[in-house]
Formats: C-alpha cells, structure tokens, sequence
C-alpha cells in the first residue's frame, strides 16, 4: 500500500513530523515500511506560463512548433516544443532556463530545430506526476501566470510503501492508515467514510442477492448525463500514480479513487449495456465470462458472481466483465459496492490465478459498513468533476448479519503480555481501536466469545482457560464489540494482541522464563551423547544421513527374499522416486557417505551414525487412520494411530576404510580390519556398562568368514566385521571395508543405570603370564571368559597379546598369551594368592575349552 502523506494529512492532524518519524510510528504500530519515497523535492523554477502564439516548422521527422509564451516576464520567451496538445491561449508549465526537473534533468537555453528554445513546456511525466504522458500538461483556464508549478499543483509530496499483512485488510486504504496515524500521535482523526448520504427514498437499479453466502451486503447507485470526457482533475491524477495505479478515466479514476481512501472496492457499470435485474449468485455449470482483460473464462460453481438477464457481468470482487464496461460513449453509470465474502473471493482469486486490487481487499476483509458511504461519495465525485445527475434513491439489498461480541477479562492483555496493564488503559487502547467496552460483573463461570462467523459460541476451549484464571484473579469481565472494520478480532487474544501493539512491542519487559523442575537430560539421552563422544574420541566422524532408503539400496547388500530388513515402511509421497522407503538399517546411508568421500579424494574414512530405523510388524495396520482436525482426538482414536506405526529403535552405525592407523614419517601405518569394527562395538557397549560377548556369525551384508555377532548375555544387539566382496563391488567401496550395525535401545535396556565411577586402589598391581594351546577352531573369546570367571575377583584386567601357530604346538592347536592382571583395594597381593588365582583359571579354561598350559 503506497500512502502519500499529502493526502494522510487530510484525515489526521499530523503534528511537524517528517516521513521516516511517521514511518517509524506506523512500523511500530505493526504496519511495515518497505520505502519512503521523495517527490518533486529536487524540482525548481518552474512556473505557469500562457501560449501566446506558436509557429509550426516543416521540414522535420515530426511536427515542431516554435511558440511564444508569456511567463509573468518584461517579454514572451520563445521556446520549441515537440507535442501538438495545445492551442494559443492554453497555460501550461514551463521550465525556466536554470530550472531542475526529476532525476537532476537540468534546463538551459539552447538552439534546436534552427530557433532558439529559452526554456521548456513540461508533461506530467516530466513533472513527475505520471510514469507517461502523451503530450504536455495543460492547466486550467485561469491558473496564475508566473505561479509556481510545485505549489500549484502539490507535486512536492512523500510516499510511505506499507507491507499490509493478511490481518489488517483495513490498512489499505489512507481511511485505516490514517486511523493507525491518529492513534500513533495522539492526534485527531477525521473519517473520510463521514458523509451524510440522503435517506433512501425508493430503490435505484433493481438488484437481489440469490446466496446469502457469497455476499451480505449490495449497494446500486445511479448517474445519468455523465460527460464520458471529462478528464479527471489534475489532482486525482497525481494522488492515483503517487498512490500505484495508472489514470484511466474519470469513471475509473474516480472508483480507485475512492476505494484507495476508504478501503471499498466499487465497480461502474454502463447502465445502456445492462439488462434486467441484477442478481449477486454463484456460477452455473458450463458459465463463461469474458472479463476486462480479453480473456474468456470458464467459471466454477463455487464463484460468486455479479449477473443480469444476460448472465454474467462480473467476478463480483475480482473484476468486471467486458461487456459492461464504462466507454467513451457511457453517459448513464450505476455504481456498484458490496461486502462479498472473504474466503470466496480469496479462493475464486486464485483459482483463476486472477489478483486485483479489489481482491486484495475483499479477501482480507472489508467494513461492512462501508458500501452505502462509498458509493455516495463516488456519486458526488462522478456528478461533481462529470456533471452527471445523481438518480434519486438507493438499491440496498441486505442480509442480517449477528455482530461478534467478546468477553474479556480486563486483565488478560497484561497476563499474555507478562506485564501489568490498569483497566483504564485496556478501555482505552480498545476504543482507540474502534472497539465498543462496556463493564460486565466479575466472571464465575463460563466465558462466552465471538466467533468468525459472527456468532456467539459457548464452551470454547481458550475462553474456559481465561474464565479459570478469572476464578484466581478475580479480574472483571469487558463486552467488547469490534468495529466493521475490523473482522480480524474474534477472540480475547485478538484484543490482547492489539492493546500490547499499541502499548508498544518495545515496553514489554524482558524475563527469562523460569526453568520447569526436572532431572535435565534423560538417561537414554545422556547414553547417545556419551556414545557420540565415546565414538568421536576413538577416531570415527559423526554424519546424518537422510532416513530414506529403496529396493536398490536392499538388493545391493545382498539381503536374501526372506529377511526381515526387506519389509519397509512405503512413503506416500517420497522426495525420490529412487528412496521411497524408511530405512530398516543404518548401513546403506554410511556407505553411500563412504563412497562420495572416497570420491573425492579421502581414502582413509572412519564414519558414524546414531539414528532411528523403521521396522513395520506384519501384525499392525500399514495405514494408520486418517483424523479430523475439528477436535481433539480421543483415547481409542490415539492408540490406533499408535498401533500403526513401526518400531522405531535407536541403533549406531560405522563404516571403516583405508588406514585406521596413519602413516607417515613415523612408519607405516594400519589397514582398519574386522577387528576395528568389533571394537568400535565394545566401545559402544562400554558407554552403556555393558560386556559384549564376540560370536562367529553368518549375516548379510558381512562377510561369512569374518562376521561377528555381538551379544549382551544372551541377547544379540548387532554384527560386525568385513563386508561381502559383492556388496563391495554393488557400492563401489574400497577393499575390504568394514562395518558394525549395533541396536542401542537393546543396550539401553540391558544397562545398569546410571555410570559409577569405579574405585581406584592405592595397592600395587600383581601381573601374571599364561600360555594356552587350544584347537584351532576354538573361539578365543570363550577362553578369555572362562579365564576371567576362573581368576576370580581379584582380576583387574586381561589381555591377549600373542597367537602363535607352528610345529611347537602341533598342527590343528594354536597358542594364546594373555596378560592376567591382579590388584586388591585392601592390601597387597602376594605372589601366592596372584598364583593361586592364576591356576584356577587356567582350570576352569581346561575344563571350558580342553586348553592345556604351554610347556606343562
């Protein structure tokens, strides 16, 4: 909305502001700036002046005029002229030698076409009165000679540009802007909608409304004997292009006019072109208009439209027919405003992709009240500056409308706003705003609100919360009842929200609210970021990959028909044709991060993830059920959209590749192996207090002969260990890249509780060597935990670190070295109890494992 602070002024006694002091009251209003923009500043020494006399040159491209023009000097000034619109005797603006023009466009004497030009006569877009003109501006007969230009006709002036939002439909117009001013400076307020139409004496054109629906209120207004050209006033010119719309004509001109300022859309129709009784309804199947633009459209039968007994004649709202068209033969006019319904309009607007400046209003909302005063004021304009006769009489076809009424407790705006505002100053914000107040007795039971619609409703969720706090408060209850022109309060929060903006956004205190009691963080919360840091401190870099997954991704890790992981969650509307699946396992998101970053030149990669996976139960509905949004959902209707939906568990991912261990001048460095991925498992399970017992395992996508399954006790949580070759080469991996998949929410479960730090003993360590032979085949993990039960409590900690295979310990057996280490947090150790516990264990191996000590 572009507001020309000209004509602002005329609706509210500005006090000696500038433009950026009243932007900045209207910004803190609630009302936008998106530019001030400066007119006719920068313009000087332009002054009236009369064509005494011209002479016309031949010779040239196009027709010249050589003209004497009296400017209130000793002497005429000669100046050449390219525009043929004027005779002798016009007055018209001329630009003096020495004059500025807009954009810094400086006159100066000079020959031209073989005469001299002492100056130049001016058109409204030199002047910068309009973006074009087609020849020079002629005033008035009568207009001053030698009166300067910028005061005669007003062209110094500043265009505040407002972003009106959705809210506020009234803010565009200079009615609703200049209500905000008046408010803003405490200043007075002068409503351009105060006029004294007659009183109705008998109906005008005849008129009816088929759908109460689609509009409440239609105001027929007639004009005969209009002069279809007469020009619009200079004035009306200029207001219009300052204000963003093109002068048309003066029926046109003067219908814009009038809806910039009150905020009404009207319509002018050719009396001569209309046809029977006008009828407001919705379309018929098959209706076509062809509206002002030429084009030809074919209606829906949710639009509402403006029609006689010829048919349609307007997209009532939106924008006439062409067919009824004000022409340059038009001399009988029927005005037309009405309030049309905000959400038709809206939808029919974009339905036909078809935006104008009255839908713009109607779909925001307009005053109700406003048709009968609008359409008399562009009555009078049109009568007055067209010398048309206003008809008696007025058409007024009218539904009766409930008002909205709203109770609010008086200190409901202070308690949304968490500040304290008096009674007095909620009255008063309230009626600046246009609101009727009046005292109600104090609240003890239900409060009773306005609706959208206009009618009352009781019970209503957020009035109850007020009416309960009315109980605490004791706060006395206020009847409101909003002005037409604002259809956007509906409810005490609306009222709330415009007593703090006018109390000022900027006087809320700032108070950090007060932290709720609690434990912080949850354990499972805790346990995932222990996990992250536990992970990152061991090497590995944390992505996130998207949860999206496809059949590809499935085939590619080389899953059998049966497996589990195959039955995925289908999204109705995937971002990817290719991944229209949640994803059953980590895995194929690490991999394909692997892949892009080997691909771009990092070959040695450790990666992770922790996230959710999505695993459907064939005994669960696959479509959970679709509920309205009209109430809140019941129990029953909660634990079905429950029971569809999947089991979500937290599981963490990691992929290895390349080199774990570095190279560099120090020496070689490390290949990551199987071995890297069981141990990223171990430090996973560390976190949540769990020991993982390692399997020899048979899984996809891992290898056969280098899978380990991962378990808690007897619980399996995950797999780890090299992938298949062919999953390799289905991704593109480098050789031999490892990966470990462990479920979380399982350790979760399995956890002890909260980590306790252990007890550290002042008593010297005791370390003890033993050798094993074992079979070949032998898992080495049973052996180290039938050495850790044997050795008892005093074992601290045991390590293998040699494996030895050879003709020493015979073909089919293998040597195990482990370091057993023994501390007491009481004493000392001595050698004997360190060899007694060492015995028992390698015991108990023996009778586990049949091992034999090396060398015995």
């Amino acid at each position: 909305m572009k507001v020309p602070l000209s004509w602002l002024r005329e609706y509210v006694d500005l006090p000696a502001v500038t433009a950026h002091e009243i932007a900045e009251k209207l910004t803190a209003a609630g009302l936008k700036l998106e530019s001030v923009t400066s007119y006719g500043h920068d313009i000087k020494n332009v002054v009236v002046g009369e064509v005494i006399s011209f002479e016309t040159l031949e010779g040239f491209k196009k027709p010249i005029r050589h003209c004497q023009v009296e400017v209130g000097e000793a002497a005429p000034r000669e100046i050449v002229c390219g525009a043929t619109n004027f005779e002798a005797g016009d007055r018209v603006p001329v630009a003096l030698p020495g004059a500025v023009l807009p954009g810094g466009f400086e006159i100066a004497s000079r020959k031209t076409y073989g005469r001299l030009s002492d100056g130049m006569i001016c058109s409204e877009a030199e002047l910068g009165m309009a973006d074009s003109s087609p020849g020079i501006l002629v005033l008035p007969a009568g207009t001053p000679i030698g009166a300067d230009v910028v005061e005669l006709l007003g062209l110094r002036d500043d265009v505040l540009e407002l972003e009106i939002t959705p809210d506020i439909g009234y803010a565009l117009s200079i009615r609703g802007v200049a209500r905000e001013a008046a408010t803003a400076f405490d200043s007075a307020f002068i409503d351009p909608a105060d006029v004294s139409p007659p009183a109705a004496s008998a109906p005008s054109y005849p008129a009816s409304i088929a759908d109460p629906s689609a509009c409440d209120r239609f105001v027929l207004r007639e004009i005969r004997g209009f002069d279809p050209s007469a020009p619009s006033p200079l004035w009306m010119r200029a207001r219009l292009s300052r204000a963003g719309m093109r002068p048309v004509s003066l029926a046109v001109d003067v219908t814009n006019y009038v809806m910039l300022e009150m905020g009404q859309p009207l319509h002018a129709f050719d009396a001569a072109k209309l046809t029977g009784e006008i009828v407001v309804r919705r379309a018929e199947p098959d209706e076509t208009l062809e509206t002002l633009d030429h084009v030809v459209r074919k209606l829906h039968p949710d639009d509402i439209l403006i029609t006689d007994g010829s048919g349609a004649i307007s997209m009532a709202g939106t924008m006439g027919g062409l067919h009824t068209e004000i022409s340059d033969t038009s001399t009988d006019i029927v005005i037309e405003a009405a309030h049309f319904s905000a959400s038709g309009t809206a939808r029919m607007s974009r339905r036909h992709n078809l935006v104008s400046e009255a839908s713009k209003r109607f779909e925001r909302g307009v005053d109700r009240e406003l048709p009968l005063y609008a359409s008399w004021r562009a009555a009078e304009l049109l009568a007055e500056l067209g010398g048309g006769t206003i008809q008696p009489g007025v058409t007024h076809a009218e539904v009766e409308v409930e008002p909205v009424h709203i109770a609010v407790p008086s200190g409901y705006p202070g308690r949304v706003a968490g500040t304290a505002y008096d009674r007095e100053t909620v009255i008063r914000r309230l009626e600046q705003v246009g609101c009727t107040v009046e005292s109600s007795a104090t609240a003890t039971g239900s409060v009773t609100s306005g609706t959208a619609g206009g009618t009352a409703a009781t019970g209503d969720p957020a009035s109850a919360g007020i009416a309960a706090k009315l109980a605490v408060t004791g706060d006395d209850m206020l009847a409101v009842t909003p002005p037409s022109w604002r259809p956007d309060l509906t409810d005490p929060n609306d009222l709330a929200e415009e007593v703090i903006r006018l109390e000022g956004y900027e006087n809320l205190p700032s108070i950090l609210p007060a932290a709720p009691a609690g434990a912080g963080l949850s354990e499972s919360q805790r346990l995932r970021r222990r996990v992250g840091r536990a992970l990152a401190a061991a090497g590995y870099v944390e992505i996130l990959a998207y949860p999206f997954t496809g059949e590809h991704d499935l085939d590619n890790l080389q899953l059998p028909a049966d497996d589990a992981r195959r039955v995925a969650v289908r999204l109705a509307n995937p971002l990817s044709e290719d991944e229209p699946l949640m994803r059953t396992t980590l895995l194929p998101g690490l991999l394909k991060t692997l892949v892009r970053n080997v691909g771009r030149g990092f070959g040695d990669v450790a990666l992770f993830e922790a996230g959710l996976v999505y695993r459907p139960s064939s005994d669960v509905p696959s479509v959970a059920p679709v509920l309205g949004v009209d109430r809140r959902p019941s129990p029953e209707e909660l634990a079905s959209i429950e029971s569809a939906l999947p089991a979500q568990p937290l599981r963490v991912g990691v992929v290895l590749a390349g080199e774990f261990e570095p190279s560099g001048w120090w020496g070689k460095g490390r290949p990551a192996g199987w071995a890297d991925a069981v141990e990223a498992a171990r430090v996973v399970a560390a976190e949540a207090g769990v020991a993982l017992e390692v399997r020899a395992d048979r899984h996809e996508p891992w290898h056969p002969g280098r899978c380990a399954a991962l378990y808690a006790g007897d619980v399996l949580v995950g797999h780890a260990g090299e992938l298949h070759p062919r999953v390799v080469e289905a991704y593109g991996l480098p050789p031999r890249t490892c990966a470990m998949e462990l479920e979380l929410t399982r350790l979760e479960s399995l956890a002890a509780g909260s980590p306790q730090a252990p007890a550290i003993s002042a008593y010297p360590v005791a370390s003890q060597d033993v050798a094993l032979i074992v079979d070949a085949a032998t898992p080495v993990a049973a052996v180290e935990a039938a050495l850790r039960e044997g050795a008892g409590p005093l074992l601290e900690s045991i390590r293998l670190f040699d494996v030895y295979t050879g003709a020493q310990v015979g073909e089919g057996g293998k040597s195990l070295a482990y370091s057993l280490r023994f501390r007491a947090s009481d004493r000392t150790l001595t050698v004997e109890e360190t060899t007694a516990a060492r015995d028992a264990a390698v015991v108990l191996a023996g009778e586990r494992t049949g091992a034999r000590q090396r060398g015995a």
